[in-house]
């Protein structure tokens, strides 16, 4: 059986966690937060939500602990964020079995930043797509939306930085069916091209303005600012040549061509759909909670490969710019930034 590790026991960390323990995967959990740590040694890991409820007991390691442990992993599922990646990526390569590599479970584009620690060939890539979890509190992790397996969407995609689907992509595939459903791609780039335009599109709508995904759906601005937003990554995807995945169900070709007054339509039509419930995504979590963002690894990021390419990107600046004074304090959540983002990057006019 292989050694598993699951470096972060955030929501995504813990919900693996709890999943593949219960199936009897032997799962190592390493996390820097105390507080958790002790919850789940003490009560196990209780999920409630879509899939839930139940409470696992699980092996959870603080960070001084794991030097103690006389064992190397097999498989480490990296779910820390992305600011985190290379001190976390640093600290578990020397627990690493020689043939052991790391699985990247974040937002985010990071996997050639795991790559640049541990070796390319010791590196591969999950996109997580609307898994919607969080932690409510220590040893306690909710899912919001519903499983993907029921309504036939594909959760986790799992795949190699370059090249086709391997025997190690299969494992990690059926590791992560104990969870929901998943499969491999020999696209890992494009899902994740398509993943951060997702991210770019919610994340920072709702943790700028305050409302969760339902608010969002209700507002006609918000809904504009999300078909805009996904428009300028896709198009930052297709300059450099990726072959990006589709983006929410949707073509890339459809979100480049958003100018049209029907294409736009449809979009906005299914951005109007509410849910069940008022899901506020990670970006949002971390804003009331006082806690460091991934703005620099969604919006900025995006602005960055632009330029590399000489196009602006006058929506990812704008939502970049408003988000980390929303982060440094400077501005508190409001719906007005919507508005504020939309007329500088020039979406609406000033007078409006």
């Amino acid at each position: 059986m292989n050694k598993i590790a699951i470096m972060g026991a955030g929501a995504v960390g813990s919900y693996l966690g709890a999943f593949l323990t219960r199936a009897g995967e032997d799962i190592t959990l390493i996390e820097m937060w105390d507080k958790n740590v002790a919850a789940i040694k003490t009560d196990g890991i209780t999920v409630t939500g879509s899939q839930g409820p139940f409470t696992q007991s699980a092996k959870a390691l603080h960070l001084h602990e794991v030097q103690h442990e006389n064992r190397l992993f097999d498989i480490v599922l990296l779910a820390v964020k992305s600011y985190d990646t290379l001190w976390a990526t640093e600290f578990i390569k020397a627990h690493l079995a020689p043939a052991g590599f790391v699985v990247s479970c974040q937002n985010g584009i990071n996997d050639y930043a795991v790559a640049s620690i541990v070796g390319q060939h010791r590196t591969l890539g999950c996109v997580m797509s609307v898994i919607e979890v969080g932690l409510l509190d220590s040893g306690h992790v909710t899912r919001g939306g519903s499983p993907g397996r029921n309504r036939g969407h594909y959760v986790f995609r799992v795949g190699e930085l370059c090249g086709p689907i391997s025997p190690r992509v299969t494992r990690i595939v059926e590791l992560l069916e104990h969870v929901d459903a998943a499969r491999g791609t020999s696209n890992l780039l494009g899902e994740r091209w398509a993943k951060l335009a997702a991210n770019c599109m919610s994340n920072p709508t709702g943790a700028m303005s305050g409302l969760g995904s339902n608010g969002q759906a209700n507002s006609a601005d918000a809904r504009r600012l999300r078909i805009h937003t996904i428009n300028e990554v896709v198009t930052i995807a297709k300059s450099h040549n990726i072959a990006i995945a589709p983006v929410m169900g949707t073509s890339p070709d459809t979100w480049l061509n958003v100018a049209d007054v029907n294409v736009y339509q449809k979009l906005d039509a299914k951005f109007s759909i509410v849910g069940p419930v008022d899901w506020h995504a990670s970006m949002g979590q971390d804003i009331s909670k006082g806690r460091k963002t991934e703005n620099d690894f969604f919006s900025l990021y995006v602005s960055r490969k632009g330029s590399e390419m000489g196009i602006d990107t006058p929506i990812s600046d704008a939502t970049w710019e408003v988000m980390r004074k929303i982060e440094q304090k400077r501005l508190l959540p409001n719906l007005m930034h919507i508005t504020s983002v939309l007329k500088k990057s020039g979406i609406l006019r000033e007078n409006n």
